[in-house]
């Protein structure tokens, strides 16, 4: 019957609609997992309330890390100012953090980023800027974050400076690097925290 050759027809063109959807659905969906860089090692370092904050405490949430010093007047003033940003956008979701390690603990007192973070109107508990041992901070730099910077042993002598912004998912693992200097790039580190925290 034609009524009937029709419906079959229908039916068959909306299951094929279907099908290409799904695998479209699919196909977008493999193309935003973010490639891993490594696991960042365990740490121990001192927060700006002076308390202890280790790479255990932070598991579990998705953190966005970044390393500067509170006297720098160049690019660090920059990237305070897109690491806002990013709180603000994940300002009412517990599992975003953000960590600043200052490059300059000799000058980063505790007292003194208590003051700096107080100035940029973090969000207690969101936003954490850390000090402690220059060596221990900057082999963190080097191998634990792997950031591109020259090689040093973190004595007196030496000093290190990134602008990059490091996206490390609740395993640990680092999942991205962003210009932290660089808006449509801070952009991009939005869009690809909101696709870590959609992982299982």
């Amino acid at each position: 019957m034609p009524g009937k050759r029709i419906v079959i027809a229908i039916l068959s063109i909306g299951i094929g609609i279907f099908i290409a959807l799904k695998i479209q659905i699919w196909k977008v969906s493999s193309a935003a997992i973010l490639p891993t860089y490594g696991e960042v090692p365990e740490f121990s370092l001192i927060d700006h309330h002076g308390q202890e904050i280790n790479l255990e405490k932070l598991k579990g949430s998705v953190f966005v890390a970044d390393f500067f010093f509170t006297s720098c007047a160049g690019i660090c003033p920059r990237m305070t100012e897109q690491m806002t940003r990013v709180q603000e956008a994940f300002k009412d979701e517990q599992r975003v953090k953000l960590v600043s390690f200052t490059v300059d603990p000799e000058r980063d007192s505790v007292w003194v980023l208590s003051e700096y973070a107080k100035g940029w109107g973090a969000i207690d508990g969101k936003w954490f800027f850390i000090t402690g041992e220059k060596k221990k901070i900057y082999e963190l730099a080097r191998k634990g974050f792997k950031l591109p910077v020259e090689e040093g042993d973190g004595g007196p002598n030496d000093f290190i400076h990134s602008d990059r912004f490091v996206l490390v998912d609740s395993k640990g693992r680092i999942r991205g690097y962003y210009s932290g200097t660089d808006p449509e790039d801070v952009d991009k580190l939005i869009r690809d925290v909101k696709l870590v925290l959609r992982e299982k």
